[in-house]
């Protein structure tokens, strides 16, 4: 029996809302879960997607995508995939208000889960800018800023070294974590003036021009203009798990340059795939894997 759809995707965020304009236009049935959890959401102004030369907030670009899908008569609902398994023609999912849908194909954009510092008001602080994630996207807009780099783990010192290149005054923050540092990490954060402090932070306060004031358990009070948070992400591929697709140590989809994983008739696209976090990258593997989704379900008859 020919499953419902052609193609389920699982994620509304810069992929899978991409792969839906692309399903669309290459006249595909396709269906669209979104949690509404999308960390593009949390963007306040992305400055490196192209066109956009002023920025734009994350919540209207998902906006204008989701738009632009639903053109071509995308289909996008709110809700949740809880269980997915493989069947004979492709895979059946269990949506969270118990609905079972098959589909020949599905797409895996479920990003990732930043770990974030815990601070009163977090998601006002980001749009604000006093909290970041990503210097990749942002380390622009703070040039020669006061910046610490919250974490303890080899990410953490991979980050404060890459944002160094953009300011002078950075400061790795342990949050009270001891920081395991080889010989030659520690060398490196020395030649480079970053400064490594593993005592606890007591309070967090708004100090003055739009800085961020910490103090420390000992008492000692740091101004900075910004925090970049280095605390690790969580993959979101509890699905991918579910019908055995190949991951990396960080849970991360492997796929191959079409965006199949090592199951059949699976793809994934976006953050949740082991490449660059970036919505320019996210958006062309999704154009990259409705575009062989469609091939192989033609190949397939």
């Amino acid at each position: 029996m020919q499953p419902e759809l052609d193609c389920l995707v699982v994620g509304g965020g810069p992929a899978g809302l991409t792969a839906a304009i692309y399903l669309a236009r290459y006249r595909r049935t396709a269906l669209v879960v979104d949690e509404a959890k999308s960390r593009c959401a949390w963007i306040p102004s992305s400055h490196n997607l192209a066109g956009f030369t002023g920025g734009i907030r994350g919540t209207d670009l998902l906006a204008r995508i989701r738009a632009q899908a639903e053109t071509y008569g995308g289909r996008i609902e709110t809700g949740s995939v809880a269980a997915l398994k493989r069947i004979a023609d492709g895979f059946r999912a269990t949506l969270g208000d118990g609905r079972e849908v098959d589909a020949a194909a599905v797409l895996l954009a479920t990003g990732v889960i930043d770990g974030q510092p815990r601070v009163p008001h977090l998601y006002e602080a980001m749009q604000r800018g006093l909290i970041r994630v990503c210097p990749i996207c942002d380390g622009y807009e703070v040039i020669d800023k006061r910046i610490a780099v919250l974490g303890h783990g080899a990410q953490a010192v991979g980050e404060a070294r890459f944002i160094r290149t953009y300011s002078p005054a950075v400061t790795l923050l342990t949050l009270g974590e001891p920081m395991t540092l080889t010989v030659e990490e520690r060398i490196e954060l020395d030649a480079a003036a970053i400064a490594v402090i593993e005592e606890p932070v007591a309070a967090v306060a708004a100090g003055a021009d739009q800085s961020t004031r910490l103090t420390l358990q000992s008492g000692q009070i740091l101004d900075f203009d910004t925090l970049y948070s280095a605390l690790g992400i969580t993959a979101r591929s509890g699905l991918a798990e579910m019908v055995g697709a190949e991951m990396n140590i960080d849970g991360r989809l492997i796929v191959d340059r079409h965006q199949r994983s090592s199951v059949p008739g699976f793809y994934a696209a976006g953050d949740v795939v082991s490449t660059l976090n970036q919505i320019a990258v996210a958006m062309g593997e999704a154009a990259m894997a409705a575009t062989a989704i469609h091939n192989d379900l033609r190949r397939r008859g």
